[in-house]
């Protein structure tokens, strides 16, 4: 529920100053950061603003350095280390982009770093890592593990640990992102910004609330890994257990102590979005914008399209925070996304086992513009009577009400139809 009344906002950001987080460590932040990270553009989206009804200003840090926003943080929590700390190096966990925002950001100073990385964690992010000259360690199968042993190694090497977000230098370098925005759109009315452990947001709302106090500013998180959106509504009762979700990036069993701080002084509001709308905002900004965003990445976006924020008329900033997937993954995301769009029917029907009555299904298919993408014909292995067969169509369709249009003129035509929703894993 949106706490933002305009008298509430006033009072989070009178209260603000006493954390130990504030503009003035954000703006010395950029200082540290200026020359050696991209600024970033903050895009219109005229798509996107017709699809929402609100005016949509994209912030593009898929286009950073390392492809995500992180080494934002990590470069200003290594810039603001003490020389002899420097000189014995930094440690971090991850399984994805902190791990190479640190790497890249140790090279950049000329800092020993050692990244201890899951074995699951995808070869790809690997030798991204390694690339940017970190000594990488996989150890546990899961973050947890790894986390642990680098804390380890933070202790028996004298090592910094570097936390991809419950750090005060780490929040003010993410923080740097808010001015970008508000310079580039004085007069934003809304701030999407995706949460993980809760970081980012804690860094770009402390900046945005001191130079817009009425800004609205809405954290957005996967529904299978909601921590940061149970402790801010006082659910939370411990570590979540089995989170997952194709936003890798923001998977976290808890938020930061130090990060729900700051959010809940300075964040109106969290919501949650589905695996589907997610999919489908990745899929919407690979399509209509021509950008590759992670799962991560389109969570904001995501909460705008499936109106899990309402925004009508306002002028709406959208962080897209990386653009890191595997294209593996990408490519499952694109058929779920598409299925979830309406776009990809997979429907099963029954056809009588005699000539011809294949060619018929098609020439109605054809009738109705429709494209079919695959055809499995099965005589065996299904409960059907003797004289019939099974049929499972996959068929590409403009959307979901041309795919509605298609299935009533099988049916009206004498067929029976089956649709599988297979983005979801169930039938219809």
């Amino acid at each position: 529920m949106e706490r933002g009344r305009e008298g509430e906002r006033e009072r989070q950001a009178s209260v603000s100053p006493s954390l130990p987080l504030s503009i003035d460590d954000v703006r010395a932040a950029a200082e540290r950061l200026r020359g050696k990270i991209h600024r970033t553009p903050t895009q219109h989206s005229r798509t996107f603003s017709a699809l929402c009804g609100c005016e949509v200003y994209l912030k593009l840090e898929n286009l950073q350095r390392t492809g995500a926003y992180k080494i934002r943080g990590a470069l200003n929590r290594i810039l603001t280390l003490e020389p002899d700390q420097q000189r014995r190096g930094v440690v971090a966990a991850s399984s994805g982009n902190h791990a190479q925002g640190v790497a890249l950001a140790a090279a950049t100073v000329g800092v020993p770093a050692t990244i201890v990385m899951p074995t699951s964690a995808p070869m790809a992010k690997v030798a991204a890592t390694q690339g940017y000259g970190a000594q990488v360690i996989l150890h546990g199968q899961y973050f947890d593990e790894a986390h642990a042993y680098a804390l380890e190694l933070a202790r028996g090497r004298g090592l910094t640990y570097v936390h991809p977000f419950e750090d005060w230098m780490v929040m003010a370098g993410q923080g740097t992102i808010a001015l970008e925005v508000l310079e580039d759109v004085p007069d934003l009315d809304v701030l999407l910004v995706p949460i993980g452990g809760g970081g980012l947001i804690a860094g770009m709302s402390t900046a945005a609330r001191a130079l817009r106090p009425t800004l609205r500013i809405v954290g957005v998180q996967a529904e299978g890994s909601d921590a940061c959106y149970r402790a801010f509504h006082g659910t939370f009762e411990g570590p979540l257990v089995g989170v997952t979700s194709i936003a890798d990036g923001v998977v976290v069993k808890q938020s930061g102590q130090w990060t729900m701080e700051v959010i809940r002084r300075c964040v109106d509001e969290i919501v949650v979005v589905a695996e589907d709308s997610i999919c489908e905002a990745m899929v919407l900004l690979m399509e209509r914008e021509k950008t590759v965003a992670e799962g991560a990445g389109a969570l904001a976006l995501a909460a705008l399209l499936s109106r899990r924020v309402t925004a009508r008329g306002a002028r709406v900033g959208v962080l897209v925070s990386g653009g890191n997937i595997d294209l593996t993954v990408m490519d499952r995301v694109i058929q779920y996304g598409l299925t979830s769009a309406g776009r990809y029917l997979v429907l099963t029907t029954a056809l009588e086992d005699r000539p011809g009555q294949l060619l018929r299904l098609t020439q109605l298919l054809a009738e109705q513009n429709v494209n079919i993408v695959e055809v499995v014909h099965r005589r065996r292995g299904v409960r059907l009577p003797i004289s019939q067969v099974e049929l499972e169509l996959t068929l590409e369709a403009r959307d979901q009400a041309h795919g509605r249009q298609v299935i009533q003129a099988l049916r009206a035509a004498g067929y029976s139809v089956q649709e599988h929703l297979r983005a979801e894993g169930r039938r219809q």
